[in-house]
This record gives C-alpha cells, sequence and structure tokens, in this order.
C-alpha cells in the first residue's frame, strides 16, 4: 500500500514556550537543532526547558526538561554511535553531555572544555572530533579540534569565518529598506547581549555537515530580528579550513511573505537521505527574541551547491514518503484568506479585523476579550477547502519580575493553553466543525489543521474557550488554504531593473492580468533561481541580498487562488 504523503505549513506548529524576561510574556522557539536518533527526530530550541521529538518531522510532541540546561540558547546536539551529544551557550564553561535515550532524561557528564556561544560539534568520519562556535560582532567564527575521547581541546583555536558586508549582500545590518521597519533593539539582562549593534552583523549559529568529500560550515547574519536573517555557508576540503564563500549566497533566506527569517539553523538527512533546514523565524514585535522556527526541504545541485527550496515557504508543504528532489515541491494549493472581509465579536482599538488576512505576522485582529470572542472571515465565495493555519498572538500579557531581580520561567501547565472551537459554513447560517479543540491540552498557537477531504465552505469562525494567562483573543493569521477553479493569472516577461549598489537591486513590472501577488525568483544561473521574495499587492521589490562580482537571473512568477503562472528567465542586468 502506497504511504499517505506528509504535510506541515510554516511556522511549525509546536508548543512555543513563554519567555518572560522584560515586561511582557511572549512565546518563543529559535536556533533549532534537528537530528535523527534511533527512529525519531529530535529538535532543541533556544529557552525552551525541554525538547521536541516527532517520528516523521510533522507532527511534534514536547518533552520538558529542565534539569540539563536546556533553559539556556542556541543548543546543540549531535548523534555519534549509540549516543546523542548535548551542549548549549554560556558565559562560563560550558558543559558536554551525552545519553542514549533523550526521553529517558539520563544524561552523562563528558567534558567542560571551556566557556562557549553557539556551540556545533562536529564527528568526522575519520574519527575526529571538531568544535565550532561563536557569536558576536567583534570576532571572528571559531574552530578548534578536539580529542575524540575526552572531548577537551586538542589544538588551537582557528578563526573561520569573518564578516564580509562589503561583498556579501545579506550580511549587512544596515541594509536598503531597513529605515522602514520596526526593530527598537533589546539588551538581555545577564547576558549583556546587544541584539541591534549600528552598523556592524552579528555573526552566530554555526553548523557543519560533509557531504562527498565537501565540509559545508553554515553560518547566521546579520541578526535576529531582522526580515533578511539568514544562513550563508562555506565550503572547503578540511575541517578547519581554509574556507571558500559559496557561488550561491545565502543558501537560507526568506525576506517576505507572511512570516520572514530563516536564519541560525540546521540541517540534517531524514530517514530516506533526504535533506531538511530548520532555522529561526523572526516575529520580534513583543521582544526582539519573539521567534518561531521555520522548516525547509535542502538541496545539493549537480555542481554540488547546497540550497533551500524557500519558494511559498509559508504555505503548505506536502512531503511525499521516501526520496524527493527539494526544487520539484511545488505548493499544490493556494491561499484564499488574502484581504478578505471579516467580522468580530469585538474589536480592541488599533487591532482590526482586517489584520488578521493581511499576510502579516506581525500584525493582529484582537478583542476586547478573551474566553467567548469570535472571528468569523468570508473568503467571497465558496471554495474548495483543504486545510486552516490559525496563528494566535500575544497581546500585552504583563509579568511582574521576581524580588531578587531575576527572570522565573512559568510552568506550562493546563493553564497554559490554547482552546478554541473552528466551525466551516456554506450560507453563514448553518455550521460544522472543522476542528473541535475546546478541550486542547497542548499550547499551539500556529496550528494548522488538515480536513479529512477538502470541503465545500465560504465562511470560517473561530471561538475562543480559553487562553493562556486568560489573555485577550487575538489573531495574527487565519490562513485558508485551498484551489479556486478559475484562470490562472498573466505572464511577467521581465521587470525594469535598477541597481543603487552591487548587492542591491530593484526590480518592478507591470501588473498581470489576475494575479494575487507574485514570487521573484533569482540566483546564480538560469537554472540555479534558488532564492525569491514573495510580495502582495505591489508590483516591486527591493532585492538586499547580493553578492558582489556575480552574475543574476531572474523570474517573475504571478499567482492567485487558482494557481502560479512561470514568468520568463532574463538576466538581472540594467533595464
Amino acid at each position: 500500500m502506497k504511504e499517505k504523503m506528509k504535510e506541515y505549513c510554516n511556522p511549525v506548529n509546536i508548543e512555543y514556550k513563554f519567555q518572560h524576561y522584560g515586561k511582557a510574556a511572549h512565546r518563543e522557539a529559535a536556533d533549532p537543532t534537528l537530528v535523527w536518533f534511533q527512529g525519531r527526530y529530535y529538535m532543541f530550541a533556544s529557552m525552551s526547558a525541554g525538547f521536541y521529538y516527532s517520528v516523521d518531522l510533522m507532527d511534534w510532541q514536547w518533552h520538558e526538561n529542565r534539569e540539563l540546561g536546556l533553559y539556556m540558547y542556541a543548543p546543540d546536539v549531535r548523534q555519534q554511535g549509540e549516543y546523542l551529544y548535548f551542549s548549549a551557550s554560556d558565559r562560563k564553561p560550558v558543559s558536554i553531555w551525552r545519553t542514549k535515550d533523550p526521553l529517558s532524561d539520563v544524561f552523562e557528564k563528558v567534558s567542560t572544555p571551556f566557556a562557549f556561544w553557539d556551540p556545533n560539534l562536529f564527528f568526522d568520519d575519520d574519527g575526529k572530533v571538531y568544535l565550532f562556535w561563536g557569536c558576536g560582532n567583534k570576532e571572528p567564527l571559531y574552530g578548534i579540534e578536539l580529542d575524540s575521547g575526552s572531548l577537551m581541546p586538542a589544538g588551537e583555536k582557528v578563526p573561520l569565518i569573518y564578516p564580509n558586508q562589503a561583498e556579501h549582500g545579506f550580511e549587512r545590518i544596515d541594509y536598503p529598506g531597513k529605515e522602514k521597519e520596526n526593530n527598537t533593539g533589546l539588551i538581555m539582562k545577564g547576558v549583556n547581549y546587544l541584539m541591534n549593534p549600528k552598523g556592524t552583523p552579528y555573526m552566530e549559529g554555526m553548523f557543519c555537515n560533509k557531504w562527498n568529500g565537501i565540509y559545508y560550515l553554515q553560518y547566521a547574519a546579520p541578526g535576529t530580528e531582522f526580515p533578511v536573517y539568514s544562513d550563508g555557508v562555506y565550503v572547503a576540503e578540511r575541517p578547519l579550513g581554509p574556507y571558500k564563500y559559496q557561488s550561491h549566497n545565502p543558501f537560507s533566506f526568506k525576506p517576505s511573505g507572511f512570516i520572514n527569517g530563516a536564519g541560525h539553523g540546521s540541517t540534517i538527512e531524514d530517514e530516506y537521505g533526504n535533506l531538511w533546514h530548520a532555522s529561526t523565524m523572526r516575529i520580534s514585535v513583543n521582544g526582539n527574541f519573539e521567534r518561531r522556527v521555520g522548516l525547509f526541504p535542502v538541496g545539493l545541485d549537480e555542481d554540488g551547491i547546497l540550497y533551500c527550496n524557500q519558494h511559498f515557504a509559508d504555505y503548505p508543504c506536502v512531503v511525499p514518503a521516501g526520496r524527493f528532489e527539494a526544487s520539484s515541491l511545488l505548493p499544490r494549493y493556494m491561499l484564499l484568506s488574502y484581504n478578505k472581509k471579516a467580522t468580530a465579536s469585538s474589536i480592541k482599538e488599533g487591532h482590526g479585523v482586517e489584520l488578521a488576512l493581511n499576510e502579516d505576522i506581525r500584525t493582529w485582529w484582537c478583542a476586547r476579550g478573551s474566553a467567548g470572542e469570535w472571528f468569523q472571515a468570508d473568503l467571497g465565495k465558496e471554495y474548495s477547502v483543504h486545510s486552516v493555519q490559525l496563528n494566535l498572538a500575544e497581546e500585552s500579557i504583563l509579568v511582574s519580575r521576581q524580588k531578587d531581580g531575576s527572570y522565573r520561567y512559568i510552568d506550562s501547565g493546563n493553564h497554559l493553553r490554547s482552546c478554541y472551537i473552528m466551525e466551516g459554513s456554506v450560507d453563514g447560517s448553518n455550521w460544522f466543525i472543522i476542528k473541535d479543540a475546546a478541550s486542547a491540552e497542548r499550547d499551539l498557537s500556529h496550528d494548522y489543521v488538515v480536513l479529512k477531504q477538502d470541503t465545500r465552505m465560504r465562511y470560517i469562525k473561530v471561538t475562543a474557550m480559553e487562553l493562556a494567562y486568560g489573555q485577550n483573543f487575538a489573531i495574527s493569521g487565519l490562513r485558508v488554504f485551498g484551489l479556486d477553479n478559475g484562470r490562472r493569472p498573466g505572464v511577467v516577461s521581465r521587470g525594469a531593473v535598477t541597481r543603487p549598489d552591487d548587492l542591491t537591486a530593484k526590480i518592478c513590472w507591470e501588473n498581470a492580468e489576475g494575479a494575487v501577488g507574485y514570487n521573484v525568483r533569482y540566483g546564480i544561473g538560469e537554472k540555479k533561481l534558488y532564492t525569491s521574495y514573495l510580495v502582495y499587492n505591489t508590483n516591486e521589490v527591493l532585492i538586499t541580498a547580493l553578492n558582489k562580482g556575480t552574475r543574476y537571473w531572474y523570474c517573475i512568477d504571478s499567482f492567485n487562488e487558482s494557481g502560479i503562472t512561470q514568468g520568463q528567465v532574463v538576466p538581472l542586468e540594467m533595464g
């Protein structure tokens, strides 16, 4: 019997844990490390006091552990033999632990080499062991060989990656267009960590893989609070270099769409040998570290170039069982809810109903109350609906500081959960249940609900039953997916290109008939258009992540509720 295809929608549908530094609590998971170990996938994320596990990469369960130091930043997990090795970040000497079963909570300490931040332990296939680390805007990123038995330093640290914002567009912290964004900067108490240093990128989050004898050393820049937060990659023939900047960079980049950012992550092979990249996606409204996790298919092309498939990367991704080509995974279902009409039980000033349907996770509709409040979207006509993603927002959850000035971690018991009822209707009078989560035990703030079968409906209504902290009912995105049976939009042949500098390109084009939006793909070859900007309600993009001295091609794909129309591939030259 053919195995059923799997499906997910970014941001990944996990129980994001509340953080309580500053004046307002907010959910967070970031800096994810993925690993396939003994028949399960494990995902460790910053400040979680536990980890997530899954048998299929799609449905994730939560396991709490507060004894190991999992309530720390940038946890690193790697498999070697029958053990899973763990470490995290600290300003004092950090221990490396290992376990044969993470769910048993039995870990043994292996070593305490030195203080490091954003670690990545790498076991080479020749038996040697290396540690990569680094996070900041003052020093390079480092690597060192460790003794394979004691996991203590066996050599001197080697600087591997330096910032180069003069030639690498995505590393720029003062990139064009930034002045239009709301980034306020944040200083973390007890960490002395300034996340928005003017003019200097934060280089961080290294992760090393080896394929076909080549080492791929990944890193993040320019800062986690920016929409252009990305992962670049250097390649080398030896683990401690010298490393060369890959011609296609950044390899993980999502600067637009419903949720953006795709930096500080990890890349793994799944049980079938497919590659996946998990990385940090940003909201950064209630705090710079208000972040989520994204999952993206990864490929190595015929030239050994590492790339992510991030086209329509916050649309549903249907994944076949077994082997697949990352570039072949295209959206099967389109967004039906963009800018549609809506009504609600109440509206808090400044948070109108339109903000739940505008494809921006950083804005939201908010009710004046909590349980019992409802939101209803009108799609304008009947559609065949495949799935719905309900994205909840945190609206001013105030938390008092402890007497000693510390920030406490609130227990994630049943009082911290999101309970709701989602209904559908053809006529707005007769309703049927899409999902009954009135007694949900899990706090799924980005719940992705796939209907048992595609169903005709025009209206979708969500009623709050219980909310974490009893907060106001707030929705940053009620996103409805399916397919219309109409015509796809017209073709965009090419645009007019201006180049303000070597690292930037502005592309403008004529509107295509019937288009709802556009996905502008570009890359270093006519068949290597690996990077993209997805936009609505505009016919221009400002690309800020080009590399100096590199020739590019681009293509403007138009889309609507019936599908995607591919544009013409042309050189990215002035015109």
